[in-house]
């Protein structure tokens, strides 16, 4: 009789738990579709700011402008992208796997580094790690981030830059591909890099005004920018993404858990009922 409350008890709560991740896995659902949607629709922004950018490359010395003069690299500043929360499977330990891998190479090669920290799970962990300063850690960050969230990460990094405090900027996310396939990447922020892209033909031909040497002025920042906020864009569908798998694994092992008990209920129950009867059975034959 004992065994089959415990198997009882143990149903209910795993019922329970099933009812929970499943909840979480509609919500992560939900939240992915807006999170795709929105680094689909910022893509186009950041090509069209490659392609301007590009267009007034051919039309002036790019190299003369301090973000994107080359340096010896001794010192260098990374922004880590993780999650607040967990349950999101293999997200933040993917991204802790690459960040402390890199973090090895530069200080074999005596490169000297220092980390600006988005998310709780990788301000819990970094600060323990030897020989890494962290400049700045931000919990709590919007999960659709706008221009005026990053400003204060984007003002620290082109000031630190400026300011040679810095010799590179690199940004470390997680890449959404598919709802089922997503990538760890590190992205060059600083120095500023010329990407080659075609320019669509109407915009070759564009008027640049006031100047070529304005336009790149104002457009320099903006395209750091961008790739910035498109980082937390794609790291955020890939959350979501990472989070409703987990989950709908979660909640798949849960049913499978449940009839592996109701099974063993049913046969624990079936033994009590056949010793009973075979006790009835054996009273019944003495008392003749």
């Amino acid at each position: 009789m004992a065994n089959t409350t415990a198997l009882k008890r143990r149903i209910t709560t795993v019922k329970n738990t099933r009812q929970i991740t499943k909840a979480m896995e509609l919500v992560s659902a939900s939240k992915m579709r807006r999170a795709q949607e929105q680094a689909l629709r910022s893509r186009d922004f950041r090509n069209l700011a490659r392609q301007i950018l590009s267009r007034v490359s051919d039309m002036i010395n790019v190299s003369e402008h301090p973000l994107y003069k080359q340096r010896t690299v001794t010192r260098r500043l990374r922004i880590l992208i993780t999650s607040d929360r967990g349950l999101a499977g293999a997200f933040n330990s993917n991204l802790l796997r690459q960040f402390t891998s890199e973090l090895k190479e530069d200080r074999t090669d005596g490169i000297e580094s220092s980390v600006i920290l988005v998310g709780k799970q990788g301000a819990r962990i970094i600060p323990r790690l030897s020989g890494v300063t962290v400049v700045a850690a931000y919990t709590n960050f919007p999960e659709h981030a706008t221009a005026n969230d990053i400003r204060p990460i984007l003002e620290t990094i082109i000031s630190q830059y400026r300011g040679k405090l810095t010799d590179s900027v690199d940004v470390t996310y997680t890449d959404y591909i598919s709802s089922i396939n997503q990538v760890v990447r590190t992205e060059r922020l600083l120095p500023a890099a010329i990407t080659k892209v075609d320019v669509p033909e109407d915009l070759q031909d564009a008027p640049v005004e006031p100047s070529p040497k304005a336009v790149l002025e104002q457009i320099t920042e903006r395209v750091i920018e961008v790739q910035l906020q498109q980082a937390f864009h794609e790291s955020q569908a890939s959350e979501q993404s990472s989070r409703m798998i987990a989950m709908k694994n979660a909640t798949d092992n849960a049913t499978d858990l449940v009839d592996d008990l109701t099974l063993a209920f049913n046969t624990v129950r079936q033994t009590a009922i056949t010793q009973e009867l075979a006790e009835i059975t054996g009273g019944a034959e003495a008392m003749k």
